[in-house]
Formats: structure tokens, C-alpha cells, sequence
């Protein structure tokens, strides 16, 4: 008998929505639109009857290595796995210290943790996200063997200025390119600047699985061996989509991090429509720079600052900083406008951190973006009525609020 898969409760059209009337993030006309090709490809998931770490997994791989033009791309069950297994497989060794910007998800930090090294913090750059590599510098020890720069919200970090640091001193340069995917500089992507780079497919992303998943991007066949022992509990030889390589012996201590058929079978057909999506975002975020871009309490709109040479805009978040930020995320909120604020507390004042010392004022430009910043929904789904409703809401907030 023919098995066939129906469309996921909720994205039948005209189903009632249980989100905010301008959610910060949803992908439901995505699916309803790309539920043929997905519900193929999880046909052929279910009748191989292999559903993790299998030719799916193998197939996505090949795709996405072809459109990042990585020699390499190695898919695992999220982006911080990713980025542990990207140090493990790039040199760390325990003890080593790896500078990483105190703006962040707290997963730059905790990754280097989990790989057995030490998280030394920098500030960021005057006009941007990214870290500063003047601050970076400040930070080096005896100890210090790689630097981590983070790609944040529609630019890449300074890769000129990191890459020159690290060669001066010897370093290893891992990209935390979490959200990244389809940012290059003069035509090289995301996570192939340095030993590798980390790819996060958590569903909000710009390519977005229905769950966590992640890949690591190298162009060193070293590195990516590496990787593809780790991700399998440091067994040797060949593990993907091969039944006896359970067998294989193992030749480092590795960890469970295999990719789902079934992530592999959304992210494949999502793959497909990534150049649109991305255009799409593009779009959106320039509607809201328009209107956003004069407006008293908007103080910065990084969209409006130029990327370093060789690199372009490519939106996965639009970001803005604003006064009277948690004011203004309760307005929206009330109006049912859904926003993330990126990211509250800085890394090395996370309390997981505190035995490393730092203090308020350490790095006074990450703390003042995490006081200020505010991300608006920007999504492939999202309507252009949607975005103005969005900027109406953000327009009356700080015309009416008293000055």
C-alpha cells in the first residue's frame, strides 16, 4: 500500500493562526507552499527506512556544499555543535584560550567551554556587530591560539582585521557563522575565511530546518575528517549512511551529533529557494530602513552603516537600537507585534562567566548594544502590510511618548 504524508495540522489554508497578528518569526505559507517537494523527499526518507545520519543527509551535504562553495560541508544536529566540534577539529587543546566578542549568543562562549578551551572577551567595532580587532588584540595571552569572529545579523565581522591579527600572532581564525549563510566576502563564504566556519539551521534562520540542525563548513580536508568522527562518537572510516560503520573503531572521544533525515529533508527542499528567500529579506529590510532611518529614538539602523570592503548585506536580522528598548518591545507586544532583543546580557557578564572576572564597563560598546538593540520580524513569510504595520507601531511609540 502507498504511503503518503499530509500536510502538518495547522497548514491547511485559511487554519486560524495561534500567533500574534505580526509574529517575529513564522514559515507557515513557506511550508504550504514547498509541502509537495518536502513531503517527497520524506517519502523516500520513510520507505529507506534509515532516518538519521543517512543519504539524505549525504544528499543535503553535497547541496549545500555546492551553493556555499565549500569543499566541504559536514552536517551535524545543530550550529553549536558545529562550533564545538569546528575548535575540537581546528586544534584546541584544554586550556587554550579563544577570543570571541562579548556580543553574542551566549553559544560563541560556551562552545569554546565545551571544547575544552578558555572564552576571552573583546568588545565590538564603533559602527557595528562584530569584534573589534584593535580590542582583540588587547586581549592576547601566551595562551591564546584562536579567535572566533562572530557574523551577526546582515554583515560579516571584520575579516581583514582579524585575519591580519592572526597572522601576526600565529592564530587560528573560527568563524561563528551561525547565521551567515549566504554572506561572502569578494565571493568567499561565510566559514571558509579561516580553518572553518559553523552553520546553524534553527528554524528562524535564513535557512531554516523544522527543529535544530547544523553544519560545519571547511575548505581542509583535515578539519573536515575531523568533524565527521566527532559527529559520530569518534568512529573512523565511513559512518554516513552506512549501517556497519557502527563497528568502526573509534579513534577519538566523539559525541552523538548525527543530522535527521527528516531536517535534511526540509532543509534539501528549502535549499531550492534560498537566492529568493534571501532576496526576499533584502526587500523587507529595506522598507523598514526607509522608514525607520530618521526617526527620533531610532539611533542607529545598522543597515545604514556600509559592510567591510569585499562583503554585502545579506539580512537575516534586521536589527535596530532605540531608546526606551523594553518600552518599546511592550508597546509592540500590546499591539501584537512579536520582536527578540539581541541579546540582553553580554557575554561576560553571563553569570555562567562570572569566575573569569569581568565587570560592568569592560567592554562598554557590547554593553551598550545589549541595552539598546531590538530585532523586528523579518521572514520570508512576512507580508509588506506587515512590515508597515510594524513601523506604524514603532512611528506612534516615539511620536506620542513624551521627550
Amino acid at each position: 500500500m502507498k504511503r503518503t504524508l499530509s500536510p502538518p495540522g495547522g497548514l491547511s489554508a485559511g487554519a486560524a493562526s495561534p500567533y500574534p497578528e505580526t509574529p517575529f518569526f513564522s514559515q507557515a505559507e513557506t511550508f504550504r507552499e514547498l509541502w509537495p517537494e518536502i513531503r517527497a523527499n520524506c517519502t523516500r526518507v520513510m520507505d529507506r527506512g534509515k532516518f538519521s545520519h543517512g543519504a539524505m543527509v549525504a544528499e543535503f551535504e553535497r547541496g549545500l556544499a555546492r551553493w556555499t562553495g565549500a569543499r566541504h560541508a559536514v552536517g551535524v544536529n545543530s550550529g553549536t555543535d558545529a562550533l564545538v566540534m569546528l575548535l575540537r577539529a581546528a586544534g584546541l587543546r584544554p586550556g587554550d584560550e579563544v577570543i570571541v566578542p562579548a556580543y553574542s549568543f551566549i553559544a560563541t562562549a560556551t562552545a569554546v567551554v565545551h571544547a575544552g578551551g578558555v572564552p576571552v572577551f573583546a568588545d565590538i567595532e564603533e559602527h557595528g556587530h562584530g569584534i573589534d580587532p584593535r580590542s582583540a588584540a588587547a586581549a592576547l595571552t601566551p595562551r591564546t591560539r584562536m579567535i572566533m569572529p562572530v557574523h551577526l545579523f546582515d554583515r560579516l565581522a571584520d575579516m581583514a582585521g582579524v585575519g591580519a591579527l592572526a597572522r601576526r600572532h600565529g592564530l587560528t581564525v573560527v568563524e561563528d557563522s551561525a547565521e551567515a549563510i549566504g554572506m561572502r566576502q569578494d565571493g568567499v563564504h561565510a566559514g571558509l575565511l579561516g580553518a572553518g566556519g559553523a552553520l546553524s539551521f534553527f528554524p528562524s534562520k535564513t535557512l531554516g530546518a523544522i527543529g535544530d540542525a547544523g553544519a560545519l563548513l571547511t575548505d581542509d580536508d583535515t578539519v573536515a575528517e575531523r568533524a565527521r568522527e566527532l559527529r559520530h562518537h569518534g568512529r573512523s572510516g565511513r559512518t554516513l549512511d552506512d549501517f556497519p560503520g557502527i563497528s568502526n573503531p573509534t579513534v577519538q572521544a566523539g559525541c552523538n551529533s548525527k543530522m535527521d533525515d527528516l531536517q535534511a529533508a526540509v532543509l534539501l527542499a528549502k535549499l531550492g529557494r534560498l537566492d529568493a528567500d534571501i532576496a526576499r529579506r533584502a526587500e523587507l529590510s529595506a522598507r523598514y530602513d526607509a522608514r525607520l532611518r530618521d526617526l527620533p529614538g531610532v539611533r542607529a539602523v545598522p543597515g545604514g552603516t556600509p559592510p567591510h570592503p569585499g562583503g554585502g548585506r545579506v539580512v537575516y536580522v534586521h536589527l535596530i537600537e532605540v531608546e526606551h528598548r523594553d518600552d518599546l518591545v511592550a508597546h509592540l507586544a500590546a499591539a501584537g507585534i512579536g520582536t527578540e532583543t539581541y541579546y540582553p546580557v553580554p557575554l561576560h557578564l553571563q553569570p555562567c562567566f562570572a569566575h573569569l572576572g569581568y565587570a560592568p564597563g569592560d567592554f562598554p560598546r557590547a554593553e551598550a548594544a545589549c541595552a539598546a538593540a531590538v530585532a523586528l520580524p523579518l521572514y520570508p513569510d512576512l507580508t509588506d502590510a506587515q512590515a508597515d504595520r510594524v513601523c506604524d507601531a514603532i512611528e506612534e511609540f516615539y511620536t506620542r511618548r513624551p521627550r
